[in-house]
């Protein structure tokens, strides 16, 4: 949400007693239910939504209240920041059309076709307000499509654009949504006219997180610690979405702009840095996304009687919730659907990205990925509490228990028939395979052989005797390696051979540091050791292992 709005937000909040407790409370229980439902193979979002909902109901439980802005301002960056560092920037171009179309032009005609249909069929919405709850539920998000979609083989072209539609559509979507609220609430904004202050906030996000980027990219070129270089790429994020909402510009475009714009320099950092922000990015997804479902969930019972006190009935919030369900999937469907049967039949491809549209198969699964999630509750939570004017903001308990329903549903009718879905399709692509292990023996190849001339050059330049013996014995074990891997190629038979003697060897290595470690540990506690250099002969062990985790698992 923009920043004009927040001042409307301060209004009058019941007391609901020490929050950090709660807070800490609502994680652990969230990352427990995340782990079981993970292990168990469960709808991780699913699960912690209708269980925060049913232990809303206990008796006595204390509300849990945050204000609107602690979730848009310190939630939303870094799950948005995280997205694009994951998203080759090359994939986003080679999809552009398609992104552009699922992630924008969709986002818009959702917002504006089910904001119709909330208006007309929930009357006592109003056009103002069923916006904000269109805008609210326009997103999809797709971690869950593409998790079960690389499970089960979906063409990569397909895993790129639903990839690419996330990122994008979350920053339509709230662009959107801030333009709504604001005409909602009523507060000022830098442009009147709603369609020119939506350009301008979009223009000016991109435009200041792009400059942002490319600030903090020159800043972390200069360091030399990773620690440091990490800190200053968490940071990012927040500071991007403040200084933006501060301009009056969007928040969330400029943080999207911002991660793209150090995503794409990545490479030029040292490994130990992107190996830690990695670890950092994973860690917050897991937590945030976890808190997101358990926290607004644990609100239901509350939002619930926040409507009924209204005067909205139970009866009118579920008729008005299967609405707007209905008319989410259903605009998806169509435009999914029709525009991927124009592109077949009429235009025959030659506008599609990279000139190859999607088989109609494809698109019936593209068409049915509209599942919401945390972008959806995090936006909801975010709606502003008053006006301009100090009045409540109108319906606001409706719009979060509406918006919660259609998370919750998409999940249960979306999420739990999507892998069936594929499986009966068939759509796994093997010619897409053989190219992508061809491209891989490639790169292991242009490696193998850098490496390998690299070493030879080291040994003619060697002065030191010592040093000429060891890059000799070096050189000798990458020429091995070399004729493993060629040997791989060309014979299959003998690949698995070696592929079993690496695994034998692995398992021998991994037996070998669970002995050093058990002793370390022994000596520590015995008092023959310092604790010290216990510490760090355990974190050297931790490294071998991390090693041989990389080494056994598929690599390029």
């Amino acid at each position: 949400m923009s920043g004009r709005g927040r001042r409307a937000d301060a209004g009058s909040r019941p007391d609901t007693g020490p929050v950090l407790p709660q807070l800490l409370l609502v994680l652990v229980g969230a990352l427990a239910l995340t782990i079981v439902s993970v292990r168990r193979g469960w709808q991780a979002p699913l699960v912690l939504a209708v269980c925060g909902a049913a232990v809303s109901f206990v008796p006595g439980l204390p509300r849990l209240e945050l204000p609107p802005d602690v979730i848009l301002s310190v939630v939303l960056p870094p799950l948005l920041f995280s997205t694009t560092t994951g998203f080759s920037w090359r994939g986003f171009v080679r999809r552009w059309r398609s992104i552009t179309n699922l992630g924008v032009l969709l986002v818009v005609v959702t917002t504006a076709a089910v904001g119709a249909v909330a208006a007309y069929a929930v009357p006592w919405l109003g056009l103002g307000t069923a916006l904000v709850l269109a805008a609210v539920v326009s997103p999809p998000d797709a971690v869950t499509a593409v998790a079960i979609g690389g499970r089960l083989g979906l063409p990569t072209r397909v895993l790129t654009t639903l990839k690419g539609e996330s990122l994008v559509n979350d920053a339509a979507a709230l662009t959107l949504f801030s333009t709504a609220t604001a005409a909602v609430a009523g507060t000022e904004t830098l442009v009147e006219n709603p369609v020119l202050f939506f350009l301008v906030e979009a223009a000016g996000g991109i435009l200041l997180g792009a400059v942002l980027g490319r600030l903090v990219h020159l800043v972390r070129t200069r360091l030399h610690n990773p620690a440091n270089m990490t800190a200053l790429a968490v940071l990012t994020p927040f500071t991007a979405y403040a200084v933006a909402e501060a301009l009056e510009t969007s928040g969330v475009l400029a943080v999207v702009a911002a991660g793209f714009a150090l995503s794409r320099r990545s490479v030029r950092t040292v490994y130990a840095t992107r190996i830690a922000e990695r670890e950092v990015w994973n860690l917050l997804d897991v937590l945030l996304e976890a808190f997101v479902f358990a926290y607004l969930g644990l609100q239901f019972r509350f939002l619930l009687a926040d409507a009924l006190d209204a005067g909205t009935s139970a009866t009118g919030l579920l008729g008005a919730g299967l609405v707007v369900l209905a008319a989410v999937v259903a605009v998806r469907a169509v435009w999914v659907l029709g525009g991927g049967l124009l592109m077949r039949r009429v235009l025959h491809g030659r506008f599609s990205p990279g000139g190859r549209h999607y088989t109609a198969r494809e698109d019936l699964v593209i068409a049915w990925t509209g599942m919401r999630g945390v972008v959806t509750l995090a936006a909801a939570a975010g709606i502003p509490a008053t006006t301009s004017t100090g009045e409540p903001f109108p319906h606001r308990a409706d719009l979060q228990v509406l918006a919660f329903g259609v998370a919750v549903g998409t999940l249960l009718l979306q999420g739990s028939t999507l892998p069936a879905l594929i499986r009966r399709l068939h759509l796994e692509a093997p010619e897409e395979r053989e190219w992508l292990d061809e491209q891989r023996r490639r790169a292991r190849e242009l490696s193998s052989r850098t490496a390998r001339a690299e070493l030879r050059a080291a040994h003619d330049e060697a002065g030191d005797p010592v040093q000429r013996h060891v890059a000799e014995l070096v050189l000798e074990r990458a020429e091995q390696l070399a004729a493993l891997r060629a040997a791989d190629d060309a014979d299959q038979e003998a690949a698995s051979e070696g592929r079993r003697a690496a695994e034998t060897g692995v398992a021998l290595r991994r037996r070998a540091i669970r002995a050093q470690r058990a002793a370390l540990v022994a000596a520590q506690e015995e008092g023959r050791i310092a604790e010290e250099a216990v510490a760090e002969a355990l974190e050297q062990l931790d490294l071998d292992e991390a090693s041989l985790s990389h080494r056994s698992s598929p690599r390029l």
